[in-house]
């Protein structure tokens, strides 16, 4: 989920106001938070569960000393705290979804630095303070943030290595081994979401701790990530297994696995910051490209998905899906020279999705 600029209006709380580069939240559904032990963890759901009433957002902020990411329970409240559609974002409604986020204990255990607490107002409690920097950025983000969520679809074993990789990236701070330090091009809040999503085998990892002269030539943007998870998920050359055994990536993912990064169900939904908004100024709020801004590629991509329905609508994705998985079992009958081992492994990929394409597709007739 790649969010836009954030303007609060003066007048209440911190009249807080964030770059045109925006945030990033990775939303993790069927995953639930243990508070238990005095710090966030993380947990794959039971598989008897339904993984719809469960799941947890990472949220990367640089106020945190003693964590690269702190987790926000319920997809909803994430994105609307507990303003309900049509429903107006006023003082009221602010202030109960600030509580709700307390009573939720998002920063039981989290502390931040100590210079974050110099622009604390006299007579607000430290605790009251994280809560207020931090709404609309690491919780109920559609306060004053336009949202373009990419949505891909993982396995219990890919979110199993996600969550994995996730708990391990706190484990030193949690332990006070180390304080954590935010970092625009060598680590912010994309380069999480992308390495636990190279954890699970969909691209490779982005590196992190270059030398700054390297780094600031190349790292990743929220507005970037959003149009590179998209075509990731939906334009690999599928039908292609020649392509498919050039990326070293996806080669790994399948023969290791049996999956690859391209999957049916990746879609996308571009939703704009609450309309009826007392807080905050919400006009033409932006979100930068790390790209030519008049005629660079992800300007052009990203026109491109927003008006294309294979990347907007669940049908229209499958059906589309179905065909190209039809021409990749008949393209992969023509090829020759590849291992036997990466053919075997790409036809049973085919014929698994082909088949759970067409039962998905039978229940939703």
């Amino acid at each position: 989920m790649r969010l836009s600029e954030l303007r609060k209006k003066p007048g209440f709380g911190i009249p807080i106001r964030s770059g045109m580069g925006g945030h990033l939240i990775f939303y993790l559904n069927g995953v639930k938070i243990r508070r238990d032990r005095g710090y966030p963890l993380l947990e794959v759901c039971p598989e008897d569960a339904d993984p719809a009433r469960k799941g947890a957002a990472i949220s990367v902020n640089s106020h945190f000393v003693n964590a690269n990411w702190v987790p926000v329970e319920r997809n909803s409240f994430v994105l609307s705290g507990l303003v309900k559609p049509g429903q107006r974002l006023d003082r009221a409604a602010y202030a109960e979804t600030q509580e709700h986020a307390r009573q939720q204990g998002i920063f039981d255990g989290i502390d931040l630095h100590t210079r974050y607490y110099r622009d604390k107002p006299a007579g607000m409690s430290n605790e009251a303070f994280k809560y207020e920097i931090s709404i609309g950025t690491d919780y109920a983000v559609r306060f004053g943030r336009d949202t373009y969520r990419a949505k891909l679809p993982v396995d219990r074993e890919e979110m199993t290595k996600i969550v994995s990789f996730l708990n391990d990236l706190n484990a030193p701070f949690r332990d006070g081994h180390k304080t954590y330090s935010w970092n625009l091009i060598n680590n912010n809040c994309v380069h999480v979401a992308h390495n636990a999503l190279s954890a699970a085998g969909i691209w490779k990892p982005w590196p992190t701790g270059l030398h700054p002269g390297l780094a600031v030539f190349h790292f990743p943007v929220p507005k970037n990530a959003f149009i590179d998870l998209a075509l990731r998920a939906n334009d690999l050359k599928l039908e292609n297994p020649r392509a498919i055994y050039a990326d070293l990536s996806a080669r790994c993912s399948l023969l290791r696995d049996g999956t690859l990064p391209v999957r049916a169900g990746a879609l996308c939904t571009l939703e704009p910051a609450l309309e009826h908004n007392d807080l905050y100024d919400t006009k033409a709020l932006k979100l930068i490209f790390y790209d030519n801004p008049f005629w660079g590629a992800y300007l052009f991509r990203l026109r491109r998905i927003s008006r294309d329905p294979r990347y907007l609508d669940l049908l229209t994705n499958l059906d589309w899906f179905k065909h190209r998985y039809q021409s990749a079992r008949e393209k992969l009958a023509g090829e020759k020279g590849l291992s036997d081992c990466f053919e075997g492994a790409y036809e049973r990929h085919i014929d698994f999705n082909l088949a759970r394409l067409a039962r998905i597709m039978d229940q939703s007739v």
